[in-house]
């Protein structure tokens, strides 16, 4: 995934798509490549790293000095299916047929399986390239090239927007989506398709955003969608009024705020085709040990830093419920000073958005030296931590620009819950019922973390409350208290206020001397198994006049009613519970920032990624 455009026109394309993959570089990606027509021929060329090492490739083959056809297809990829190359950089060509794709294709191994005993040969390591030869096998047996995008999506299972050229149809775009944006822009004589609307912003405000289940059609002088069963449907134009920054960041404030409201898609994708209701089986191809090797780990090590940390806490909570092995946490920078007790029974796992932490890295190296299998949790494939390991439970949260992880976080959650439920059926320790139970209440979570995001109106209103406090304190128990930590290190990263988290059992052992009436202490109190214990913390809170911003279940009266504000939450399985809590405290923290002036995306001090002890 990362970057789409497309155009078709009265003008020459080369120059307008390689214009339009730099307008959607803020997105991020570790590839890019081009497909365009020169008298009738469609040309690729793709090449990894920066698009300053695809301008040079196309500079090379002497392509910006030709005049080529007005049509052509573009990419910018983030790798979720093989590591940065050359070889599975897009647009992936099968025959005639020339493809590019944003998403995750769920059963694209059974595909390739069936294509390959065809004697179809594939050259990467993507799932994309099952799309190309799919579409390319059904226009080669006659059908026109929309009919056979329609046959061949029939076939998919996942999250995807392509974009389609035919050498047998040299005048046409065949684009279509289900689960991945796609907008298609209206020009004179011309219509641009992009993944986001600042690829071609300079070139036209008019668009029509395509919706799941679409596939649409651009010739130079017409624009036709239909349903994938091939029925007509009427779109309406509308006109962007955002300046370019703004487009960017897809009609938000700021990159933080989107990659918030991002959070319910990444989620998603981090478990699509990994989990198999029907089978009751968590397929984590990624991990290379055996069954029987699995069953040999005694215990597992944890090292991260920040809100990997924080994650990672919360990985300890759901591995030792779901699959019944011990676990320790450790604080990266700090795990090769005490020369820990790990070796060969142990299953070591390092946990980085970027996969390229100083800390992190050197933590790896010394589990390695002591014998450990090695597992990683990362976001970027090709990243220093993923080929160090073994094996990579990779998250595919999609390049996360704000520096201040929000997406980064619950995706590896989500990875931690798979790991859990893997674990726990290789085993012995879950029975195919209780993984298909736990399965489902997966698959229902995007659609509540949407809910608490719907909630993003009340906590603005929250936030002008308490934006003027000097002091915050964050109270949970259990699998809550990490969220406590990661809710004060959010606020703390952004709006440069003191937070501080703590388990709220804790909580008279010190920080209770702290409670006045100018401090706010946020209570993380769902109705889980210590929700008792939270009432008696959130009473003595009240009993000293600290003021109370709880999060708590809807139609929760007890805890509201002793709180001077309160935000309600949809119901979830405790284990779940975290990755919607976290969420309005992600929003609180966001918000009091803006109403204090910060520079939200780039904190003062902070970097994305440390890379430095």
């Amino acid at each position: 995934m990362c970057g789409i455009i497309g155009f078709v026109g009265n003008r020459p394309a080369l120059a307008l798509l390689v214009d339009g993959l730099k307008r959607l570089e803020y997105r991020g990606y570790d590839s890019a490549g081009v497909a365009f027509f020169i008298g009738g021929r469609i040309e690729v060329r793709r090449s990894a790293g920066k698009l300053v090492e695809l301008e040079a490739l196309l500079d090379g083959d002497g392509f910006r000095n030709r005049v080529v056809d007005g049509l052509g297809i573009g990419h910018t990829r983030w790798a979720t299916h093989g590591r940065p190359s050359e070889e599975n950089a897009h647009p992936h060509r099968s025959g005639e047929v020339v493809v590019v794709h944003n998403g995750i294709i769920e059963n694209y191994l059974a595909l390739k399986r069936e294509l390959f005993a065809e004697g179809r040969r594939f050259t990467s390591e993507t799932d994309t390239e099952v799309i190309v030869h799919l579409i390319e096998r059904e226009h080669a047996a006659g059908k026109p090239l929309a009919a056979a995008v329609r046959a061949s999506l029939a076939r998919l299972k996942g999250s995807y927007a392509i974009c389609v050229l035919s050498e047998r149809e040299p005048d046409r775009i065949v684009a279509a989506r289900n689960g991945c944006p796609l907008v298609i822009g209206i020009a004179p004589h011309a219509y641009f398709v992009a993944s986001d609307i600042p690829a071609f912003l300079s070139q036209t405000r008019d668009v029509v955003f395509l919706e799941d289940a679409e596939v649409a059609v651009l010739t130079a002088n017409a624009l036709e969608v239909t349903g994938f069963d091939g029925s007509v449907k009427v779109k309406n134009v509308q006109h962007i009024s955002w300046d370019p920054i703004m487009a960017e960041k897809g009609g938000f404030r700021h990159f933080m705020q989107k990659e918030i409201h991002e959070q319910p898609r990444a989620v998603s994708d981090t478990f699509r085709g990994r989990i198999f209701p029907e089978s009751g089986e968590v397929e984590l191809g990624e991990i290379p040990w055996t069954p029987e090797e699995v069953r040999k780990i005694e215990r597992l090590s944890i090292a991260a830093c920040g809100t990997s940390w924080h994650a990672s806490l919360i990985g300890k909570f759901l591995i030792e419920e779901l699959a019944r092995l011990p676990v320790e946490v450790d604080i990266a920078s700090e795990f090769r000073y005490r020369d820990p007790l790990v070796g060969p029974e142990h299953l070591f796992i390092a946990v980085s958005q970027s996969g390229e932490t100083a800390d992190t890295m050197a933590a790896l190296k010394e589990a390695k030296k002591k014998g450990a299998r090695l597992l990683s949790i990362c976001n970027v494939v090709g990243s220093s931590l993923a080929r160090e390991a073994q094996g990579v439970l990779f998250t595919h949260a999609g390049p996360e620009i704000s520096v201040a992880s929000t997406k980064a976080f619950t995706t590896q959650l989500v990875a931690f819950y798979l790991l859990a439920l893997f674990l726990g059926r290789r085993r012995s320790v879950l029975s195919k019922e209780q993984v298909v139970g736990r399965m489902m209440e997966l698959i229902a979570l995007p659609g509540l973390i949407e809910r608490v995001l719907e909630q993003e109106g009340e906590v603005m209103r929250i936030a002008e409350r308490f934006s003027r406090s000097r002091d915050f304190l964050f109270l949970g128990r259990g699998i809550q208290y990490p969220i406590a930590l990661e809710g004060a290190l959010k606020l703390k990263e952004i709006s440069y206020i003191h937070a501080e988290g703590y388990p709220a059992g804790e909580m008279k052992h010190g920080p209770i001397a702290l409670i006045d009436r100018e401090m706010p202490v946020v209570v993380l109190a769902p109705r889980d198994g210590v929700y008792e214990k939270m009432i008696g913390n959130v009473m003595e809170v009240k009993a000293r006049g600290g003021m109370i911003l709880s999060i708590v279940e809807e139609g929760d009266m007890e805890v509201a009613g002793q709180s001077d504000a309160t935000i309600s939450i949809p119901r979830a399985p405790a284990r779940l519970m975290p990755l919607l809590t976290v969420v309005p405290l992600q929003l609180l923290a966001y918000h009091i920032a803006i109403l204090k002036g910060s520079d939200v995306d780039q904190p003062r001090n902070l970097a994305k990624s440390v890379t430095v002890e």
